[in-house]
């Protein structure tokens, strides 16, 4: 099976973000198929270190790479964490008119697309319907729900627009894979098959992050003997994270030391961020550093002491969303302390490899940051289950493995005699959320 796979924020491991296209990708060709990646210029990937392979003009506007067996055909639209809203819409659609272009041309027998965006899928189905074959469709987060839901899609014309593309999308897809529960339940909302969805949450990379009980010396991580709590990935709205310095303004009131927080990451709001640590006097507690590739950070971070999962107090995001940095966290043996609601934090509370506080709650905040810290022990401890919750539960293999049985069960399905029109004119009943 060749499989066209469209992701705008392809990166690999020597990227700054997340890598589960990249392994996905790799897990196919190891299962015997061939996969071919369409991607965009992100920046925090790693367009910078690829060398180009194949004609430079086969495609107009792309470049053309192999990565460790991956043919990935990078469209030559820059996209980066820090854009505004308008600019990143015209990303979107610029992006989403070449990948159309290039599907549209590829011999493939199956068609896969993931969000983040939503306009990915565009390419996805309007290449599959063109080429006959079935597409799969993979939900990373919500939209237009959670753009809502954060109040930064306001518009009405561009709301009904979008929950329009929403619904033609499924519409199109004869699987849906799907990374949270909340996320699941939104898309059933929209009348979609529950039989044709598939939860596939993000991935351990066991191989990768493994825990480390070596000292750090380097002193962008704090000072010596200080606890290190780390959050990696971007300083956007979304992330909230001002309930961290909130907390550390209690820690400093209060005169507690011997912590440390570390934020690894690029965002819209990390100068703001920065800005208010500094007029706030909480420079001597904190660290901020460029994203690094995720090679590099998998020699940092397990020689941090927690990990720290912090999300703005949007209910949308209780259950709606399956951050990387979690899986990393947990790969890398570290105890979480945790800020929201849902999934994660009631998985958090079960298997105790970790700490969850309520959200807006800076004393909370500040009680389990000394808890932690006082207790090496207890982290340690925690950092072990942290450890066999990802080894058990969320193996990039074993989670691999599901997902190629995805692609593959939808390919099947297409070539039985009673698939025509693979799904797309399959109505979808319009619910009201």
């Amino acid at each position: 099976m060749h499989v066209a796979y469209i992701h705008q924020h392809f990166s690999t491991r020597k990227g700054a973000t997340g890598t589960r296209s990249y392994e996905m990708g790799r897990r196919m060709i190891q299962a015997g198929h061939r996969v071919t990646m369409i991607c965009g210029q992100y920046a925090a990937g790693d367009g910078a270190v690829l060398e180009k392979t194949g004609n430079p003009s086969a495609h107009a506007g792309a470049d053309e790479f192999d990565v460790d067996g991956i043919r990935v055909i990078r469209i030559r639209e820059p996209y980066a964490n820090q854009m505004g809203f308008v600019r990143r819409l015209l990303a979107f659609g610029r992006f989403a008119r070449a990948a159309t272009r290039i599907v549209a041309r590829l011999d493939v027998d199956l068609v896969f697309a993931t969000s983040t965006p939503l306009s990915v899928g565009i390419p996805g189905m309007k290449g599959a319907r063109r080429l006959g074959v079935p597409f799969v469709f993979e939900v990373r987060d919500l939209w237009p729900e959670l753009p809502i839901a954060m109040g930064v899609l306001r518009n009405p014309l561009l709301i009904a627009y979008a929950r329009r593309l929403e619904r033609r999308i499924y519409r199109a897809a004869s699987r849906i894979i799907t990374l949270a529960p909340g996320m699941k339940e939104g898309i059933l909302r929209t009348g979609y098959p529950p039989d044709r969805i598939e939860l596939i949450p993000n991935s351990a990379d066991l191989d990768l992050f493994r825990p480390c009980e070596d000292p750090i010396t380097d002193n962008r991580f704090g000072p010596p003997g200080a606890c290190r709590f780390v959050f990696t990935g971007a300083h956007g709205k979304a992330n909230g994270l001002d309930a961290v310095l909130d907390a550390a303004a209690v820690l400093t009131r209060r005169g507690d030391g011997g912590v440390h927080f570390v934020f690894i990451g690029e965002g819209s709001e990390r100068e703001r961020l920065m800005t208010r640590c500094k007029s706030e006097g909480l420079e001597a507690m904190m660290s901020w550093l460029r994203p690094m590739p995720k090679s590099e950070l998998a020699r940092i971070l397990p020689r941090m002491d927690v990990g720290l999962m912090i999300l703005r107090n949007v209910p949308a995001f209780y259950n709606g969303t399956s951050p990387n940095k979690f899986f990393d966290y947990i790969a890398s043996g570290l105890p979480v302390l945790n800020n929201y609601p849902g999934w994660l934090a009631e998985m958090i509370r079960e298997q105790d490899c970790g700490m969850v506080v309520p959200p807006d709650d800076p004393s909370a905040f500040a009680d389990a940051v000394v808890r932690l810290r006082d207790d090496a022990l207890a982290r340690r401890e925690m950092g072990r289950r942290a450890r066999r919750l990802a080894e058990d539960r969320f193996s990039r293999d074993q989670l691999a493995d599901q997902f190629v049985t995805v692609l593959e069960a939808a390919y099947a399905d297409s070539t039985t005699p009673t698939a025509r029109n693979i799904n797309h004119e399959r109505p979808i009943e319009t619910k009201t959320a």
